[in-house]
């Protein structure tokens, strides 16, 4: 078995920092880097995609709607257009800072707020796919198994990888507990790493409620911005090879 390792980075702004950056890009193979919109500035942007590259991890754009107060993680009213532009404009702003660091933006995966209502409703999935569509240069779109990302990536002839969370409870629906309930965030890092080899190895997580639940994936995400995520990520990463999963970026 193969599987992706990714993390949220670049989630800061000015003087602000919120996770470990460096020493999560020792233990992933794909960083999502925030573009700008729901955190990150030019200075931590080329940060991340030089410490990436350094380190051969696969660098996608973590596009979100423009809420740097909210972290991304409010509903935001934004029509397709817009949204298309918004994400675009992430994208492109990602891709300069790749390129001049020597690597390149090979996926996109939306952030907090935007990731859920995507996962739903394919106006706003269309609307990140046709962005993709347009970059010059193919890439990947992650999001939840069976999605409506997934069919929009479908309808674009864009590939999608299907993405599991090491740290998240999910429903019975398959989709992520709101953090607003209570548990929704995984916090035990053995909990978390048990989930993780669970979801590859047979395509199933137990939800909230107890119920299995089938998530078929290509990638685990471990949340940068949780509390003690380098050793959660350290956990998951370990469990992962110590069940005979190879790690390995998609792209």
């Amino acid at each position: 078995m193969r599987v992706d390792l990714n993390c949220d980075l670049g989630e800061g702004f000015g003087q602000w920092t919120l996770a470990d950056d460096e020493a999560l890009l020792d233990i992933v193979t794909s960083a999502n880097v925030a573009c700008g919109f729901h955190a990150g500035d030019p200075m931590i942007i080329r940060k991340a995609c030089e410490r990436a590259a350094e380190r051969g991890v696969a660098i996608g754009a973590h596009v979100g709607f423009r809420d740097l107060a909210g972290f991304g993680r409010r509903e935001l009213a934004v029509s397709p257009a817009d949204l298309r532009d918004e994400t675009l404009y992430q994208i492109g702003a990602l891709a300069g800072f790749a390129r001049a660091a020597g690597s390149s933006v090979t996926y996109v995966k939306p952030h907090g707020a935007l990731y859920n209502s995507a996962a739903l409703d394919f106006e706003r999935a269309d609307a990140v796919a046709s962005a993709i569509d347009e970059f010059t240069e193919p890439l990947t779109l992650m999001g939840p198994p069976g999605s409506q990302l997934q069919r929009a990536a479908e309808a674009h002839g864009i590939e999608f990888v299907a993405e599991g969370f090491a740290d998240r409870r999910y429903t019975a629906a398959g989709t992520l507990t709101p953090r607003s309930v209570s548990g929704a965030v995984i916090d035990d890092p053995d909990v978390a790493a048990a989930q993780a080899v669970r979801m590859v190895s047979t395509g199933t997580v137990q939800s909230i409620d107890g119920d299995d639940v089938a998530v078929a994936v290509r990638s685990i995400c471990v949340h940068g911005d949780t509390p003690g995520s380098v050793h959660t990520a350290r956990r998951v990463r370990h469990a992962l090879e110590s069940a005979d999963v190879t790690l390995g970026s998609f792209t």
